[in-house]
């Protein structure tokens, strides 16, 4: 049985994919800052920890897969997290990444239009400066994917398409639900398709 490490097993994402897993038969270390937070399921072993504590986060990782990483950029250190992940000995690490990045033009990125919403800005200029660690990382095999411009509660509907570094969009917008990402991380855990590159998904 696979053995996953996923950080920030409480959030809106990480709830997600912590069901995703368990319903796939994964075994989980659900690591958050208040495991009380954390579901009752299948195969899913919940821990406090705190990705300020990088000591701490290496002894929790060892002995796992597979790290997943589902915090939001502004409450964690790019570097403390790549690094934790390298002192553990986990060689495959993925990164719940954020749209911000993605380009809407060639060499034009999401985050530089005039009417990016300020109140996004900051999360998502961490979120490019993860990525950018991530591309001159030599070490790990790592993944970073990226969500929709809308990332919202949704449905399970198992039907998105796949990306690379361009915004996906439709005419109803660029939306993915937090249910379908997840099905789209766990796949690529399953399937290995995006090594030491960042995909996208949307509807």
């Amino acid at each position: 049985m696979t053995r996953i490490a996923l950080i920030g097993a409480s959030g809106q994402v990480g709830s997600r994919l912590l069901n995703e897993l368990s319903n796939r038969g994964f075994s989980v270390t659900a690591i958050a800052r208040h495991p009380e937070a954390i579901a009752t399921l299948a195969n899913v072993s919940a821990v406090k920890g705190d990705v300020k504590d990088t000591a701490g986060l290496v002894e929790q990782l060892k002995g796992h897969d597979v790290v997943i990483s589902a915090v939001k950029f502004g409450d964690s250190d790019a570097q403390a997290l790549i690094e934790a992940v390298r002192q553990s000995g986990v060689s495959r690490y993925l990164v719940v990444g954020g749209a911000g990045s993605l380009e809407v033009a060639p060499g034009q990125r999401l985050i530089d239009l005039p009417d990016f919403p300020e109140a996004y800005r900051s999360e998502a200029s961490r979120g490019a400066a993860f990525l950018d660690q991530l591309l001159a990382e030599k070490e790990l095999n790592w993944t970073f994917l990226s969500p929709s411009a809308e990332f919202v509660p949704g449905k399970r509907t198992g039907v998105f398409r796949l990306g690379t570094n361009t915004l996906l969009s439709n005419e109803q917008g660029s939306r993915i639900s937090f249910e379908d990402y997840a099905v789209a991380l766990v796949d690529e855990i399953e399937r290995p398709a995006h090594s030491r590159q960042r995909f996208t998904v949307g509807y």
